[in-house]
């Protein structure tokens, strides 16, 4: 992997890395983890405004005004993440209890938000910051062991964290449990689509055996590809730095770091304050559109065309071209963080999506013209709702009598192109994986089973027991048991056979989903493959499509979430054992969670939530997407088999894998395209992952990644390295804890809406002002 082989370790420097208490985070940056001894060389002092090549910690390092410009993994090992290791506990009953505590609270937001117009999941930095905060309270408001008399007392509040403070190690460990309280989101978003659309509700056998073996059936792909997709230092994971960097600032030399906290004070405070505004108060700065705005007094025929291109504030109301949203909620600092060879990609992506969704709706391809623009609802032929019910049997199956009353559902040309560039790329993922990254590969698993990985925070983690694969093989035999019984004796109409093949499928693809976001800090889509073979094995039945996507891309999904865990953990030099522990303990309690707020949340908004386009507030994009792929797929011959209308759909894979052997044709020709890095996977993905819900948010996340990456980087790189990752993380924290609160005070996650007055800044209709 590129970068890769620039990092030299020597293993006295890493001793002394893991012993020295003052290794800091250093203002001047140079490199974090390397320690001088009489023969290494000095550092070169660099005059203001000249660049240059190489450094003390990566031969490759490029240098504006005296620091270092971050390029790749070696960098970020060597300049924003510290090797330091303080030998403090992680697993405590502090950090268990607040751990567990927060894993509750995520899970409300995490399935609030799979019922909003824009899905996300729950903001790591988020739930960070509260744990932080109530960690820090449990170790200065309890009284210290040391100032009682009697052995036992001191004993009990010794165990009980009283006094003590507040380590970044335990901090991690409750963090990451609350994060995981996640995982178990794919089963009980199948449970969603049961209740909506089949009026049924899981057994009790069902809800606890299913959710567990779906929460947990991922774990053993990630235990087996560690050193792989874990112990290289280019596998990044992007998306994660600012929760480290925040780590370490929050607890390494607090007196040091005093002015960075302060900036993030500020920010955290100021985003909290101004969430309020665009969420709340005045919907309109969630999308700012000078098209939508000069259209406001033009023809009603005008002002549809104009919502179609320039209109994104609401769910499904259009494409949002140069609708800029000021609402963090949506942005998020992900593109922050994200390295410049991800955003580039999803540049080109976008570029593709603008001109591609409108020609498919206004040449009418597959009768687009029929049905709304954007929507993931299924339709009859003249444009009016499909009724699923009307096709289905007592037994949760199709009956294709009713089929040929009724007539094949059809979709809206954005889905069908939504479908279809989830295709493309999942093909081009394979083949870009195994094309441009197959020898890095085959080397990084060589150095990690030698254990040689030259990555410093690897070698830092040596000193620790990895887990035994044992427990990984162990933890996949009940699950695979649990699921075994569940489609035994459940109702999920997916037989056994069916069940061992949705397993297979996941873990084929979740190697090269792994490879991918550690690289690039994102992913592609892959749950349409599980959906496609499931309709082409189980025909005519729904559910059973539903069940086998949902253990197939869990098993994907989990893989590339313990991945991106293990390297956190990896960076704070967490004890590989009590992450697999806590990681366990943290899903199953999630996941329990997750299925009494969705229960909540189905019972009051359940008209909304059957709309087709939503509102603002409430959308059931998600779950009707769910339900759109699984009825197509179970009507996968008549739908998307030869002579149908949408045949090119599957036929996207075929062609998905040949695009990246057209890419390397093109690079033999043409040497100088591989400066770019370009992925055609990423492209593809985002070409078409826009399809549903809000879309104002897009122009802003391209606006956020040109100022972060494109310039703050290259031209600033002292303040990129102190507060770029810091500042998203504030960013991040700042909004979420006010859209909590909105949720349940004014949203009606709690069942009852207190909607702000209608005014300019919240009209009735779109608050982007287009029709």
């Amino acid at each position: 992997m590129a970068g890769q082989d620039a990092i030299t370790t020597d293993p006295k420097v890493v001793e002394i890395a893991q012993t020295d208490r003052e290794n800091l985070v250093d203002e001047t940056f140079k490199p974090l983890n390397d320690k001088k001894t009489a023969a290494d060389p000095l550092p070169r002092e660099v005059p203001d405004g000249e660049e240059s090549v190489g450094s003390p910690g990566s031969d490759e390092a490029k240098y504006v005004n005296g620091h270092p410009v971050i390029q790749n993994g070696a960098d970020i090992s060597n300049f924003i993440i510290s090797v330091r290791d303080d030998g403090d506990p992680a697993l405590t009953f502090r950090s268990i209890v607040l751990g567990s505590a927060f894993t509750a609270f995520s899970s409300v937001i995490t399935m609030l938000y799979v019922f909003k117009p824009f899905q996300m999941q729950v903001s790591f930095v988020f739930l960070q910051l509260l744990v932080y905060v109530f960690g820090e309270a449990w170790a200065l408001i309890t009284p210290r062991p040391e100032i009682f008399k009697w052995g036992w007392l001191r004993s009990t509040l010794r165990f009980l964290n009283f006094g003590q403070p507040f380590g970044i190690k335990e901090h991690v460990v409750a963090s990451l449990i609350a994060s995981s309280g996640n995982n178990g989101l794919s089963g009980v978003e199948v449970y969603a689509v049961e209740r909506l659309f089949y009026n049924t509700s899981v057994t009790a056998t069902t809800a606890v055996l299913g959710t567990f073996s779906i929460s947990l059936c991922g774990f053993i792909l990630a235990g087996l590809l560690r050193p792989l997709i874990v112990y290289p230092g280019e596998m990044v994971y992007w998306s994660s730095l600012p929760q480290v960097v925040l780590f370490q600032n929050l607890h390494f030399d607090r007196k040091a770091n005093k002015d960075r906290l302060n900036k993030f004070s500020w920010a955290l405070g100021l985003a909290f304050l101004w969430e309020i505004f665009p969420a709340y108060i005045i919907p309109w700065l969630g999308g700012f559109s000078i098209f939508c705005l000069a259209s406001m007094n033009a023809p009603t025929h005008t002002r549809t065309v104009f919502s179609t291109i320039f209109g994104g504030a609401s769910s499904n109301e259009g494409l949002g071209l140069l609708n800029f949203g000021f609402d963090w909620q949506y942005i998020q600092s992900q593109y922050l963080s994200f390295p410049l060879k991800q955003q580039l990609n999803t540049w080109i992506g976008y570029l593709i999506w603008y001109p591609l969704m409108l020609g498919l709706y206004y040449g009418n391809v597959w009768d687009a013209k029929n049905f709304p623009f954007m929507s993931t609802a299924l339709f009859t032929g003249n444009g009016s709702s499909y009724s699923t019910s009307a096709i289905m049997n007592n037994h949760g199956t199709i009956d294709f009598n009713k089929v040929e009353e009724v007539g094949l559902p059809s979709l809206t040309s954005s889905t069908v192109w939504g479908f279809l560039s989830q295709n493309l790329a999942i093909g081009a993922l394979i083949s870009h994986i195994i094309i441009f990254y197959g020898k890095d590969m085959i080397t990084a698993w060589k150095q990690a089973r030698s254990r040689k990985q030259p990555d410093p925070h690897y070698q830092a983690m040596l000193k620790y027991k990895e887990v035994p694969m044992w427990w990984y093989l162990a933890l996949f035999a009940l699950c695979f048991f649990a699921g075994l019984i569940v489609n035994l004796k459940g109702q999920t109409t997916l037989p056994v056979w069916g069940y061992i093949v949705s397993l297979i499928v996941g873990a084929f693809i979740g190697p090269f989903s792994c490879i991918l976001y550690g690289l690039y800090g994102t992913g592609v889509s892959t749950n349409q493959l599980s959906k496609m073979i499931a309709g082409a094995l189980h025909p005519g039945r729904p559910l059973a499509n539903l069940y086998f996507a949902s253990w197939s891309h869990q098993v994907i999904l989990l893989s590339v979430n313990l991945a991106n865990w293990l390297k956190v953990g990896q960076y704070t030099k967490i004890p590989h054992r009590i992450m697999f522990a806590t990681q366990i303990y943290g899903t199953l309690l999630g996941a329990a969670l997750n299925y009494v707020v969705m229960t909540v949340i189905v019972t009051n908004q359940r008209e909304i939530l059957l709309d087709p386009e939503g509102n603002s507030v409430w959308s059931g994009s998600i779950v009707q997407s769910y339900n759109s792929q699984a009825i197509t797929w179970a009507l996968a011959k008549e739908t998307y088999g030869v002579g149908s209308r949408y045949l090119i759909v599957p036929l996207g894979i075929v062609i998905g894998l040949g695009i990246p052997v057209l890419h390397w044709g093109i690079t033999k020709v043409f040497p100088s395209v591989r400066k770019w890095q370009l992925n055609t996977a990423i492209i593809l993905s985002y070409a078409g992952t826009s399809y549903y819900g809000n879309t104002s948010w897009i122009s802003s996340s391209i606006a956020v990644g040109v100022f972060s990456q494109v310039w703050l980087r290259r031209r600033l790189p002292s303040i990129y390295n102190k507060y770029n990752y810091l500042i998203g993380a504030a960013l991040d924290g700042g909004s979420q804890i006010m859209i909590f609160i909105l949720s349940f005070a004014v949203f009606g996650a709690s069942g009852k809406e207190n909607p702000f007055p209608t005014w300019w800044g919240n009209p009735s209709g779109n608050p982007d002002h287009c029709a």
